[in-house]
Order: structure tokens, then C-alpha cells, then sequence
């Protein structure tokens, strides 16, 4: 394969990565708390000779899309949706990871928990426990829980200390390696959840578009496997 046909094949490769994210975008559209993944294609350029230069593209750089998504009304007293910048913290069995996903309940044990089990933690990197007798419960706009005036803890929500740092674990957890720190002014809503950011006319636009550049690849490596038969036809009679 020669110089052309390996730069087309960089470009087809990160083109049908890119498609796969657009498709779980698409199907993450109405997931609570899912935040839009996005790739980044960076440029290898090489020197081919004295006067020339071989360019080619790849989709290494997946990056995610931190912006608000619509928060939705559900009236669950533990659904709690983050208002501004700011994760929950949560503890899974690999680790604290991070969710903007504010569906909690208490659980047999009375730990406030995901619906994957997973336990909310507090500022302090502690579980947050809900007595069976707490009565009704209100949680303020800075995350504390209290029940008939009594105080039962503080939702956390951090900010992450690299945001563009985050990995992403699964459909709505992040790890953040670098680390985060208690939001100064953290704000939260009870009764409502954090929607998916997806744009979904968006992204089938997008699917659309890079489908065409793909299947312009396609033909082009295609005519040029045709243009080396031939000639290898050729040279052979």
C-alpha cells in the first residue's frame, strides 16, 4: 500500500471510531446524568523526501462534553440534580468515582445509594445514612439532608481539579485521577434529576455527515486497489 492509501486508512479508522460514539450518544439521549462524548483527530505529519510530506489522521482523543443538561421533575425525595458546575461522589467496588446521575435511595441498610447499589458519599468521603424513622425529608439547595429539624448530612458535590482529565467508566461514572475538591458554592435541587446533554438532531447530523466522509474513503481506497491491479495486470502480460 502506498502513502495515499495508508493516510486514507488513518482517516477511515478514527471515522468509524467517531461513529461508534455518535451511536452510543444517540442511544445514552435519554440516560439521567449522561454526559456527550466527543473524539479529538490529531495529524502525524512526516517528511517523504526532499519536497514532500506524508500527512495522516487519527481519533486517539475521545473528550466528554461537561455541558448542562435539562433537569427533569420527578418529585422522588432523594432524586437530587446538580445545578451548575460540580459531580456526585460515589463508592464503587473499584474505587470513588464521580456522576452527575442524582436518581439515590435509601437501602436495606439505610445508605443512601445509586440504583446500581453503589453508596453517596458526603464532603468528607463518608457514607451518608438515612434512619428508617427519619419522617420526611428535606434536602437544601447546598445538599444538606434534614428531617423534622434534625441534621442528617450533606450530599457531596467536588469539582474535579483537571475536568478534561476524566475518564470515563461505563455509561455516567468518571475517574479523575487528578483528583477533586468540595464545590465552594454547590447547588442542587430535590425533586428533579439531570437529564442526558445529547442533542440528538445533533448528533444524527453529525452520523450523517461522517458516514458520507467514510463511504468517500471507501471509494477512494477502493479505486486505488482497482488502479494497482490494473497495473500489476499490465506489467505482467
Amino acid at each position: 500500500m502506498d502513502n495515499a492509501g495508508y493516510a486514507t486508512l488513518t482517516r477511515q479508522s478514527g471515522l468509524m471510531r467517531e461513529i461508534r460514539i455518535l451511536a452510543n450518544n444517540m442511544a445514552n439521549a435519554n440516560t439521567t446524568g449522561y454526559r456527550e462524548e466527543g473524539v479529538l483527530f490529531s495529524e502525524f505529519i512526516r517528511r517523504a523526501g526532499e519536497d514532500g510530506s506524508v500527512s495522516m489522521t487519527t481519533a486517539r482523543i475521545a473528550r466528554t462534553i461537561l455541558d448542562q443538561g435539562p433537569l427533569r421533575p420527578t418529585a422522588g425525595t432523594f432524586d437530587v440534580a446538580i445545578d451548575g458546575d460540580g459531580f456526585f461522589v460515589v463508592q464503587t467496588d473499584a474505587g470513588e468515582r464521580l456522576t452527575r446521575a442524582g436518581s439515590f435511595t435509601p437501602d436495606a441498610q439505610g445508605d443512601l445509594v445509586t440504583p446500581d447499589g453503589n453508596r453517596v458519599l458526603d464532603a468528607g468521603g463518608a457514607p451518608i445514612f438515612i434512619p428508617p424513622d427519619a419522617g420526611a425529608v428535606a434536602i437544601a439547595g447546598d445538599g444538606t439532608i434534614s428531617a423534622a429539624g434534625r441534621l442528617l448530612g450533606q450530599i457531596g458535590v467536588v469539582v474535579p481539579t483537571d475536568p478534561l482529565g476524566l475518564e470515563r467508566e461505563g455509561g455516567v461514572l468518571f475517574r479523575a485521577e487528578a483528583g477533586w475538591e468540595v464545590a465552594p458554592d454547590p447547588r442542587v435541587s430535590q425533586g428533579f434529576v439531570e437529564q442526558s446533554n445529547v442533542d440528538p438532531v445533533g448528533q444524527l447530523s453529525r452520523m450523517i455527515a461522517v458516514q458520507r466522509a467514510y463511504e468517500l474513503g471507501q471509494s477512494f481506497l477502493d479505486a486505488e486497489d482497482q488502479r494497482v491491479r490494473t497495473t500489476i495486470q499490465t506489467l505482467v502480460k
